[in-house]
């Protein structure tokens, strides 16, 4: 679904990503851990494009995406996005947040719109809230409204960039099990988390990035409980 190779990003001197690698297959669920500063959000923003590489190559379901020559909008119909502020359009209601982009991207005929809508509010547990604006919901749900948002495209793939950061702890949990009945459900999904508990029971593989660099990655019993690498060690014992 997703291979980088050799990919490298910088921001006038800083130099983010450096030689990243990485292949994602359907149904996986791929969770990037580290330090802030370690690369792993500019690398979902480089996977959809929000930020544009300065070097190497992002294939999208066996499509080389050269920005200058392909249609970005296009790719970002296969590949949604979820962020850690979650930007709904506050004078419009939760249903109507998650229906735009169909209509107005999609041209999908408003019934049908609204129809797939409610289903997507369904599956996120907001049925009841389809009427309501978002200054009338908690955080968690705010953020399951953008996961449904996303969702409305139909992606193939789906980002995730520390949904759960800006929220408060008791409403973590919400969150997750939207994210998890998502993985159960075989979308592709890539996860930029804090949430060490979420990696282990979801994720097929893990990575560590540092520095810019996968430094290493594993499934979530080899990397959490016998990692190779020192600075994985070191994360870690820092934050388990």
């Amino acid at each position: 679904m997703i291979k980088v190779e050799k990919l490298n990003k910088s921001f006038g001197d800083l130099h983010v990503l450096k030689d990243v690698d990485m292949t994602v297959k359907e149904s996986d669920v791929v969770v990037l851990i580290g330090a802030s500063g370690s690369g792993k959000s500019t690398l979902l923003r480089c996977l959809n494009f929000l930020e544009i590489k300065n070097s190497g190559t992002i294939t999208i379901e066996g499509k080389q995406i050269e920005p200058d020559k392909d249609d970005l909008n296009k790719v970002r119909q296969t590949v949604g996005m979820v962020f850690q502020h979650f930007n709904l359009f506050p004078h419009k209601t939760v249903l109507e947040n998650v229906i735009e982009a169909p209509l107005m991207v999609k041209k999908m005929k408003k019934d049908e719109a609204v129809k797939e809508g409610k289903e997507l509010l369904a599956k996120v547990g907001l049925a009841e809230k389809a009427d309501v604006y978002p200054s009338k919901l908690s955080g968690g749900q705010k953020q399951r409204v953008a996961i449904a948002r996303s969702l409305a495209m139909k992606p193939d793939i789906m980002l995730f960039d520390e949904p759960t950061s800006a929220l408060d702890p008791e409403l973590v949990g919400e969150v997750l099990s939207t994210m998890k009945e998502l993985a159960r459900e075989g979308m592709t999904m890539v996860v930029v988390t804090h949430e060490m508990g979420f990696a282990r029971e979801v994720a097929d593989w893990v990575c560590y990035m540092h520095g810019g660099r996968i430094v290493e990655r594993g499934h979530p019993d080899e990397l959490f409980d016998n990692p190779t690498e020192q600075r994985t060690q070191d994360f870690l014992s820092s934050i388990l």
